[in-house]
């Protein structure tokens, strides 16, 4: 039996209603990709409110490698709510948020001694980790890159690229930030090789920081080592080495964002582990606590202990409710079984995409790295003309055949696929299956 079952049109009749109901009390800029009302879910499958079962290839933007409702996560739930729900870190001393900071510290790449501080958002992880660079390093400036998104609260809306959709109007941003450009390979200058492309953008590397910034006045650098909302780009390898070594020869604090790269998604826990690069932070979220509000940011002891105490913190950073659902999920995330889960899933993504880009010319690119794939639609295969409307339309023509979708990239003109590493093959051709009609029917 197929997964996808649409017993009415997608929004259905109590869909429409709640739809309306949202509209009423929900401000018109908290925007949805589809007009999915969910009732209930588990795994990589959704039911709405009409009865109607999906398949989620959105994955909660990433929040859901381990997939919707997973059994351990759920009884460590169920077994913490009889317990207490919350005391606050700063009043008294939570086991379950020590033990999740010694599992991170384990799993997290570097040999040196390690610190988690955990809190409640990736916003929150980012931020923490900015102010205990510039703690440590009592400097002001931070540098990030074109493409990046690292969320909404003010500094790091001012560390995200992306200005029309996130940005405007909601200045004026965080000073001494210093957006430096990202390799794109996809649109490198006509006629450069992928060598000649890479060694190009090491070399502006080096401009970049005489032209924009002396590397003595910078706390931290900022880079996801594959750009989420950006479009899924890996950074290459040479060019976070480069990062690195720049960072080393300067006493500037390394940060990798792995909010939505990290925690399993590309076949390795930490996407940073495929290029042998190592951070002095790494921020964390997302999918390590299941759906749980829960992030995290573990690096180099002495940066994590820099600040004076009472100097990090919030009310609700390291729940008990969070801290038991995510120590459940990293446990899976990091088993070999999953990620050899992973690796399958992406490369039966990257087969069935491979054909896709040739049989298709509004298919600029795919691209991604493990079970992090996208898709770019272009005008007639020009990397030059890029397709948002087309996107749309080809994601709201899949929902309304059972496939939870989001669009990504810097032109809203992806479609970034995120299922749940625990989807079976079959729902996987199953899902692929319908966005290749879609694909088909606006091509």
């Amino acid at each position: 039996m197929n997964s996808i079952q649409l017993r009415t049109e997608v929004p259905g009749p109590l869909s429409r209603q709640w739809l309306e109901r949202r509209r009423q009390a929900l401000p018109a800029g908290l925007a949805r990709s589809t007009e999915v009302v969910v009732e209930w879910a588990e795994g990589a499958r959704v039911r709405d409110v009409d009865g109607n079962y999906l398949l989620d290839f959105a994955g909660g933007i990433g929040m859901l490698n381990a997939g919707h409702r997973p059994a351990a996560v759920v009884e460590a739930l169920k077994t913490q709510l009889d317990q207490y729900l919350h005391v606050c870190t700063l009043v008294a001393t939570i086991p379950s948020y020590v033990e999740l900071a010694e599992l991170l510290n384990r799993l997290t790449p570097g040999d040196f001694p390690k610190k988690t501080l955990l809190a409640n958002s990736g916003s929150e992880a980012v931020e923490n980790a900015v102010n205990l660079a510039r703690h440590y390093t009592r400097r002001n400036a931070v540098v990030c890159f074109e493409g990046g998104y690292h969320g909404r609260t003010l500094l790091t809306l001012s560390l995200t690229s992306k200005y029309s959709l996130f940005k405007k109007g909601f200045g004026p941003f965080c000073s001494d930030i210093y957006r430096l450009e990202a390799p794109n390979p996809y649109r490198r200058p006509s006629g450069m090789s992928d060598e000649d492309y890479l060694a190009y953008c090491c070399r502006r590397l080096e401009e970049q920081f005489i032209a924009q910034v002396d590397p003595s006045a910078v706390a931290a650098i900022l880079i996801e080592p594959v750009q989420g909302e950006g479009g899924f780009i890996p950074m290459p390898a040479p060019f976070l080495h480069q990062l690195r070594q720049v960072a080393d020869a300067h006493g500037i604090v390394l940060i990798f964002d792995e909010i939505q790269c990290g925690a399993g998604r590309t076949g390795k826990f930490f996407a940073c582990e495929h290029s042998g690069v190592v951070p002095d932070l790494i921020c964390m979220a997302k999918s390590i606590g299941s759906g749980l509000p829960i992030s995290a940011v573990t690096g180099r002891a002495e940066i994590m202990d820099s600040p004076h105490p009472g100097g990090v913190g919030g009310t609700y950073g390291g729940s008990p409710l969070a801290c038991v659902a995510a120590l459940e999920t990293v446990k899976q995330l990091a088993s070999p079984v999953f990620l050899e889960r992973v690796q399958q899933v992406g490369m039966r993504m990257q087969q069935t995409l491979q054909r896709w880009k040739s049989r298709y010319r509004i298919i600029g690119d795919v691209r991604g790295l493990g079970a992090m794939q996208l898709v770019e639609f272009v005008h007639d295969g020009n990397p030059l003309k890029p397709d948002p409307e087309r996107t749309l339309q080809i994601i709201r023509d899949a929902v309304a055949h059972g496939l939870l979708l989001i669009r990504a990239g810097l032109y809203s003109n992806c479609i970034r696929l995120l299922p749940p590493a625990v989807i079976t093959d079959d729902q996987l051709d199953e899902g692929l299956a319908v966005l290749e009609s879609a694909i088909g029917r606006a091509a």
